[in-house]
């Protein structure tokens, strides 16, 4: 909470700085670039940057090491959804609107950390899992404050590596994959699993990453990658 009063935000990750060398490194007027990732289901004591002896995890380590180790860094919830509602607005699940994994989108009146950081001066953008807001609500990405998003907007969508579309801010950006949506008789649209897996959805986050990082690198950015 004390963070996003300053520049953030609130939840359970590593947050790097910048990976480049200081040599390298920009004058944003004193405005660090942030990139956080945040993974589904991953314990702080699962890496070796907070004591794992082993699995080998030198490159998340590394992203700990040039960047930033939360040591006091909590989830806002138990699942999903609320989770990331506390991540995105600061509040715990007593001040927060949603406090279940129900379709609940962000009202216009919620305030998250890519609106605060926008009137900083940062640019925005989400890469990943969202589950905030369904499409054509307003909850989405690009109505409360992130200037590029790319992902699943629901969270069952996102139970499938292999989708047969993802999001593009507001529009559906259709893959080559195919889906079966009947799970044990029940349609599970827009989940589902996948018959015929061509674009690995992973894969994609990764390189719409590297281009946002690209394409901003000169000016004071926030990317949020809930892989």
């Amino acid at each position: 909470r004390e963070f996003i009063k300053t520049i953030g935000f609130s939840a359970a990750a590593i947050g790097a700085s910048s990976l480049l060398p200081a040599s390298a490194r920009v004058d944003r007027g004193g405005k660090p670039n942030i990139i956080f990732i945040l993974a589904d289901d991953l314990g702080y004591g699962d890496l070796g940057c907070y004591g794992q002896k082993t699995i080998k995890t030198p490159k998340i380590d590394r992203l700990a090491k040039e960047g930033m180790k939360f040591t006091d860094h909590y989830a806002g919830s138990t699942v999903c959804a609320p989770s990331r509602c506390c991540l995105m607005t600061g509040l715990h699940t007593g001040h927060a609107l949603i406090r279940s994994n129900g379709r609940v989108p962000l009202r216009p009146q919620d305030v998250t950390v890519a609106e605060l950081l926008k009137k900083r001066g940062y640019t925005t953008g989400i890469i990943g899992k969202w589950g905030l807001g369904e499409p054509g609500t307003t909850g989405i990405p690009n109505k409360q404050g992130f200037d590029y998003w790319f992902g699943y907007l629901n969270q069952r969508h996102a139970h499938n590596y292999y989708p047969e579309y993802l999001w593009k801010n507001e529009e559906k950006y259709e893959l080559g994959n195919e889906v079966n949506h009947i799970i044990g008789g029940r349609d599970r649209t827009p989940g589902g699993v996948a018959t015929k897996r061509v674009e690995y959805s992973h894969d994609l986050f990764a390189s719409e990453a590297l281009n946002f990082i690209e394409k901003n690198k000169d000016k004071p950015f926030f990317l949020y990658l809930p892989f």
